[in-house]
């Protein structure tokens, strides 16, 4: 944005960034486009705008304070009197970078596969390369339980003391929120074996926090149990995918009837390599639009490849940096072309076991600290 950066240079003295914190828009419920946007500003005045809890610009000093103004619904006249006075540059040119700034974010909410720094004009950053005040997100382990018959992989083989009550899950999404972590993941174990989860996610909600699920997704084939978790706030599911289960199934069309965003993982093993490609083209046809996978089987790299691959034709976008099912292969080694992925765990996530104890993510067995009883300072340094 030309006319910003020109206003900068035009600055006769630094101004005062606005008050650093967490600032939440969310767009009505008849929006033709649904969406959220969280704005975090830093103390320094930069700022972190977050899109949909799935696309990450990092600001500086001006664009975000054209976001505070967008995520506040201040509106444009109002706005662009405001900046002109801060940054000494004409009310007309205020108003078409803000509007500017408003329709390029816009084009980020009605196609999200866009490229920022092709299409947008943002600075493209490394991933998780920025060092930040707070994770993005903090992926909440509320059970180490499992249903009956699941494959005990799927969870810690380590026992922890307790599971923390609900009022204390609370204090920890109302920490979270302070801090400026806008989003959450419940999962687990299986987290739907907590009776308590509708309350949490309702929780979340108020707070403002995108809330994500994490589960097999059986509990949803009862509709009622699926519509409470829709009407506390629940903003998407991961569902760990049993193909050969046909009750896996009839929950997934429960869900996608529902239009509530669900992505499904599969674990990709020799005995299912096969026929997964025909599970891909039936997901696809249903109507799904985002795939993940991991396999603890490194012989099965090429087999992974050419499902990535086939995914992209389908149209299946393809998720790795949220948590899967516990693997010792990760799945960000699909989507990029690096020997070393991008490692978010510790920087971009945070990973909070039942009884509050922050690991820097998913299996990384390094105790931070716990949530409960530690000052945010400590655990984050």
């Amino acid at each position: 944005m030309t006319s910003i950066r020109e206003a900068i240079r035009r600055l006769i003295t630094p101004e005062v960034p606005l008050p650093a914190g967490i600032y939440h828009y969310q767009a009505p419920a008849d929006a033709t486009f649904p969406h959220r946007l969280h704005l975090r500003l830093e103390p320094d005045g930069l700022g972190i705008l977050v899109v949909n809890a799935t696309t990450v610009l990092h600001l500086n000093q001006t664009a975000a304070e054209y976001a505070y103004h967008l995520v506040n619904k201040t509106p444009p006249e109002l706005a662009a009197q405001k900046l002109s006075r801060r940054y000494r540059v004409s009310k007309q040119h205020a108003l078409q970078d803000f509007q500017e700034f408003a329709d390029r974010i816009q084009t980020l909410v009605e196609t999200p596969d866009l490229d920022p720094e092709i299409y947008l004009d943002f600075k493209r950053e490394a991933p998780y390369g920025q060092k930040l005040s707070a994770p993005l997100r903090l992926d909440c382990a509320l059970t180490y339980r499992l249903p009956e018959g699941a494959d005990p992989l799927d969870a810690p083989t380590r026992n922890v003391e307790r599971e923390l009550t609900a009022s204390e899950w609370k204090s920890i999404l109302d920490k979270a929120w302070a801090f400026g972590i806008p989003h959450v993941v419940f999962t687990g174990g299986e987290p739907t074996l907590r009776d308590d989860l509708p309350e949490l996610i309702a929780h979340a909600e108020e707070n403002g926090q995108v809330s994500g699920l994490l589960s097999d997704g059986l509990r949803l084939t009862d509709a009622d149990y699926l519509q409470t978790l829709l009407q506390t706030g629940l903003d998407y599911l991961l569902m760990t995918f049993s193909p050969n289960n046909e009750q896996a199934w009839t929950a997934l069309d429960n869900v996608l009837a529902a239009d509530l965003y669900a992505a499904v993982h599969l674990t990709i093993t020799l005995s299912n390599a096969i026929e997964t490609p025909d599970v891909l083209q039936k997901l696809a046809q249903k109507g799904l639009k985002a795939i993940s996978f991991s396999s603890a089987d490194s012989t099965l790299g090429s087999t992974l490849a050419d499902l990535r691959n086939q995914a992209a034709f389908l149209g299946l976008s393809l998720i790795w940096d949220i948590p899967v099912p516990y693997s010792s292969f990760n799945p960000v080694a699909f989507e990029t072309q690096e020997d070393i992925p991008p490692q978010g765990s510790g920087r971009a996530w945070l990973y909070i076991e039942p009884d509050g104890d922050v690991l820097p993510g998913q299996g990384i067995h390094q105790v931070l600290g716990n949530l409960l009883v530690d000052p945010w300072e400590k655990l984050w340094q």
